[in-house]
């Protein structure tokens, strides 16, 4: 991306303050269908609606939310009433086809893909009230499939995308992808995915953490590890039978895909002080760090590794990647999250987790960006972790310039957001 946002604090907050004016001009208090929340049992799922719902409190404080949700158990609705009390979360049928009818905008949070596209074709079918896309990518093949999506069922989301008030890419790929497919949306362009503007915190839960492990701040860096497709039939809640072609895929690439975080976590530990927490994004991947990358260790580097056993909540975890030095890893969303915080954050990517992983070029993080499929890629991770944990104050920075550009970006699509609204 070319453009660049070098906006200041202030002009954010009068900007915010001229849309809202703009909307109150018009007497408006506007009702947004915010269609989110696609699972619980991944903290990058959790964020994208906080994320989203921190933009729209922030830009239109006067707007009132209704959340139409996939999965809030595990105590996220909680989280989300506590953090958004004037939320209303649409918890039946009845209260969907209330929101339809008495809407404004339908909303599709950020995503893996048009996730909801069912439900934006009953918006469609419904009213004749706008629609818009808000941070997703548009992948050939799902992060979640072994097949390519085909030429029908494509078409199909070009034609919602089409016809949407605006469509924000949070990766340029999609954005190319989308045009070369013929998508004519009046406004499609990059849009950070909302999970950057994600401030949920339980801070003491993890200053507990720290202090029970041994954690100083800033005296630690967060790694994750991943499979490359998430073992769901691992997971007891989601109930699905195991997937042969993507189990042979992960023992085919497991110690290929781990063996630079290890010899990462071996550079930091045996030529710095500082401490590795081994922690998860989602309730896969506990068991994941222990069997390649932990239980891997030298007995030397594994006494300064720190092995976190269980699943977190998003609020936890960000409490505590902002008490580290940084994050590396094979995940996107923990990334994501330090980034809005301005804590350093490099990403490991690969081919089957889609383009997202290209959103780091996108706000300028090219140099932070690793492909496990490139072996010349892979060679350079365990430097650039450990100039992460040495060189702090240009680590600091270079993530505080990223975080500002999305800012920026987060900015502009309000701004277009707010447009579709007063029309």
């Amino acid at each position: 991306m070319k453009r660049r946002h070098f906006l200041s604090a202030g002009l954010f907050g009068t900007l915010a303050a001229t849309m809202q004016r703009c909307l109150a001009d018009a007497g408006s208090n506007p009702q947004i269908l915010l269609r989110s929340s696609w699972q619980t049992v991944n903290i990058g799922d959790i964020a994208h609606t906080p994320g989203l719902l921190h933009i729209l409190e922030q830009y239109l404080p006067s707007a009132q939310v209704h959340l139409w949700p996939s999965k809030i158990d595990n105590g996220v609705d909680q989280l989300l009433m506590s953090r958004f009390p004037k939320l209303n979360i649409l918890r039946n049928e009845s209260d969907r086809k209330a929101a339809i009818q008495s809407c404004d905008l339908f909303l599709h949070g950020s995503g893996a893909s048009l996730v909801a596209e069912k439900d934006i074709a009953r918006w469609r079918d419904a009213t004749d009230k706008p629609y818009g896309v808000y941070g997703i990518t548009l992948p050939r093949k799902k992060s979640s499939s072994t097949t390519a999506t085909s030429d029908e069922a494509m078409a199909q989301t070009i034609e919602h995308l089409t016809n949407a008030d605006f469509v924000f890419f949070r990766d340029s790929v999609s954005l190319g992808l989308a045009k070369s497919l013929g998508c004519q949306c009046r406004v499609m362009q990059f849009g950070p995915d909302a999970a950057f503007a994600c401030d949920l915190r339980d801070d003491a839960a993890a200053d507990v953490f720290l202090r029970s492990h041994d954690l100083t701040p800033k005296q630690f860096l967060c790694c994750i590890p991943r499979l490359r497709y998430t073992p769901y039939w691992t997971i007891p809640s989601k109930k699905r039978p195991m997937d042969p072609v993507k189990h042979q895929r992960n023992e085919q690439m497991r110690e290929h895909d781990h063996r630079p975080l290890r010899d990462a976590i071996t550079r930091v530990v045996r030529e710095t002080e500082m401490k590795i927490l081994l922690c998860p994004e989602d309730q896969t991947q506990m068991a994941v760090g222990k069997q390649n990358v932990y239980d891997k260790l030298d007995d030397d580097v594994r006494k300064r590794v720190v092995w976190k056993p269980d699943y977190w909540l998003t609020g936890e975890a960000v409490s505590v990647y902002t008490r580290s030095a940084g994050l590396f890893g094979n995940e996107m969303h923990s990334p994501i999250m330090c980034i809005g915080h301005g804590i350093p954050a490099i990403v490991c990517r690969f081919a089957e987790q889609t383009s997202k992983g290209m959103m780091w070029r996108d706000i300028g993080l090219q140099d932070w960006l690793f492909d496990l499929d490139d072996e010349q890629d892979v060679a350079r991770i365990p430097d650039t972790v450990l100039q992460m944990a040495t060189d702090q104050d240009a680590a600091k920075h270079k993530a505080a310039e990223a975080s500002k550009r999305v800012r920026g970006y987060q900015a502009d699509t309000m701004q277009i957001l707010s447009r579709s609204l007063q029309a």
